[in-house]
C-alpha cells in the first residue's frame, strides 16, 4: 500500500509540469517526452534490488504518470466533433481499464512462466509505453492547437519569450477568476478517485484474505470486473451526450451503490465476480464521463492543465485509500475456516457507500457546460486567452464576446420562449 500511496501523491506534480508544457508549447512533444519518461522508469523498476529503490522509482513514476491523462484527453477531445465527444470520452477513459486488464492477464499468464517473475510485468509495460511514444511522434500536432498558435501570432504574440510572459499573465488571471471552480473540481475528483481506488486497489487482497480465494481465482475475478469497467465507460460516455454529464454520473453512482451487496455478501466465485462486473460497470461508467465533463468545465485555454491538475490533486487526496481500507481490516475481523481474518468486505462496503453519497452530493451541486465548443477558444499564450469569452472566428481572427453561433442559438431559444408565452396568453391557451 505504501508504493500505491507514493505513486498517487506525486502524480499531481506531473500534472502541473506536463499540463503547463502542453498548454504552452503544444500537445505533441510534451506527451512524447512524458511517455518516454514513463517507459524509462518502468524499465528501471524491473532492475531494483531493494524496497527503498522500488519506492523511489515509484515516486518518480508518479510524476510521469500524472502528466499523461490531461495531455491525452485534451488532444483527443478537442479534435473531435462536439456530438462524438461523449462516446470518445468513455472510450478514452477506459484505456485505464484496458491497461489494468492487460496487467492482470500478464500477471496471470506470463509472470509465473518466466525466470524474472514480477519484473517481466514492468518490462512489458515499458515496451508498451515506448511504442505509444513512438506512435505519437509520428502523428501530427493537434490541428486545433496549431490554429490557436497561428491566431496568437497574427495577434502580435510572436517571440517565444513574449508567449511565455503572456501565458504566465493569463494563468494568473485565470486562477484569480476561477479559484472556486478549481476547488470544486478537486472535490469532485477526490470523490471519483476514492470511488475508483477504493473499489480496485485491495480487491484481489479482499478476495484472497477474506473470501479464501486463490491468487489465480482472484486475478480472474479482477479481469471480469475490468470487463465491466470497459463496457460501463463506453456506454456511459455515449449516454452522457444525450442525458447530460452530471445526470449520467449520478445514475452510474447510484448503480454502484445498488450493487454493493452483491460485491461483498456472497462467498462463491461466480457471484462475487458478477458483483465485481456490476460495481466496475458503475464506477468506470461514471469515470467515462469525466474527461469530457472536466474539459467542458475547465477554462478553455487551460484544458490540458486544469483537468489534469484537478484529477491528480484528487488522486493525491485519495492516495491513502488503500491504507484506510487496510487499517479498517486490521480492526474489523471475520472468521474464515475457524480463523480470524480481516473483514475487507464490510470495510469496502462501508467505504464505497460513504464515497458514493459524497459523490452524489458534489455532482448535484456542481456546474455543467454540456457541448462547449472549447476548440474555438484562444490559446493560453494569446492576449486575453484567460478570458472565457475569447474565441477565434472562422477567418482565424481572435475576438472577445459571444460567438455568432452561440448568439444564434440564444436568439432561437428566446424566440421559442416568446412564442410559448404568446400561446399561453391567448384565449385557447388559457
Amino acid at each position: 500500500t505504501q508504493a500505491i500511496t507514493l505513486t498517487l501523491l506525486f502524480r499531481s506534480v506531473g500534472a502541473v509540469l506536463f499540463g503547463v508544457f502542453s498548454d504552452r508549447f503544444g500537445r505533441k512533444w510534451p506527451l512524447v517526452f512524458n511517455l518516454l519518461l514513463v517507459s524509462i522508469l518502468e524499465l528501471g523498476a524491473g532492475f531494483v534490488q531493494t524496497y527503498a529503490q522500488f519506492l523511489a522509482l515509484r515516486s518518480l513514476f508518479g510524476i510521469g504518470m500524472g502528466g499523461i491523462w490531461g495531455l491525452a484527453a485534451s488532444t483527443a477531445l478537442e479534435n473531435l466533433p462536439v456530438g462524438l465527444r461523449g462516446l470518445a470520452s468513455g472510450v478514452l477513459q477506459q484505456g485505464y481499464a484496458v491497461g489494468y486488464l492487460l496487467a492482470a492477464v500478464i500477471s496471470l499468464e506470463l509472470v509465473p512462466e518466466v525466470h524474472p517473475g514480477w519484473r517481466a510485468l514492468f518490462w512489458t509495460a515499458s515496451g508498451i509505453s515506448a511504442f505509444s511514444a513512438l506512435l505519437r511522434a509520428f502523428l501530427p500536432e493537434s490541428a486545433v492547437f496549431l490554429k490557436a498558435r497561428e491566431a496568437a501570432e497574427a495577434h502580435g504574440v510572436v517571440s517565444e519569450a513574449q508567449k511565455t510572459r503572456v501565458f504566465l499573465r493569463e494563468t494568473k488571471a485565470m486562477l484569480a477568476r476561477h479559484w472556486l471552480l478549481c476547488v470544486y473540481a478537486v472535490l469532485l475528483m477526490t470523490g471519483m478517485n476514492f470511488l475508483s481506488h477504493g473499489s480496485q486497489d485491495l480487491f484481489p487482497t479482499y478476495l484472497q484474505k477474506t473470501k479464501g480465494f486463490s491468487a489465480h481465482a482472484a486475478t480472474i475475478s479482477t479481469i471480469i470486473g475490468n470487463c465491466g469497467a470497459v463496457a460501463g465507460g463506453a456506454v456511459a460516455g455515449w449516454a452522457s451526450q444525450y442525458l447530460g454529464r452530471r445526470l449520467t454520473i449520478i445514475l452510474c453512482t447510484l448503480l454502484t451503490a445498488a450493487f454493493i451487496p452483491l460485491w461483498i455478501l456472497p462467498s462463491s466465485f461466480s457471484s462475487l465476480s458478477a458483483g465485481a462486473f456490476c460495481i466496475q460497470f458503475g464506477v468506470q461508467g461514471a469515470w467515462g464521463v469525466i474527461p469530457i465533463h472536466l474539459s467542458e468545465m475547465s477554462p478553455p485555454a487551460f484544458r490540458a492543465t486544469f483537468p489534469g491538475v484537478a484529477y491528480q490533486l484528487g488522486n493525491m487526496v485519495s492516495s491513502a485509500s488503500a491504507q484506510i481500507e487496510s487499517t479498517g481490516g486490521d480492526h474489523l475481523k471475520t472468521m474464515l475456516n475457524g480463523k480470524p481474518v480481516p473483514d475487507y468486505a464490510k470495510v469496502q462496503g462501508i467505504f464505497i457507500g460513504c464515497i458514493a453519497a459524497f459523490l452524489l452530493f458534489i455532482t448535484v451541486i456542481g456546474p455543467e457546460n454540456h457541448s462547449s465548443q472549447f476548440e474555438k477558444h484562444r490559446a493560453a499564450f494569446d492576449e486575453g486567452g484567460g478570458l472565457d469569452d475569447a474565441y477565434i472566428d472562422e477567418d482565424g481572427v481572435t475576438r472577445t464576446g459571444v460567438r455568432p453561433d452561440d448568439a444564434e442559438a440564444n436568439e432561437k431559444t428566446s424566440e421559442e420562449r416568446s412564442s410559448t408565452e404568446k400561446v399561453e396568453r391567448s384565449p385557447s391557451g388559457a
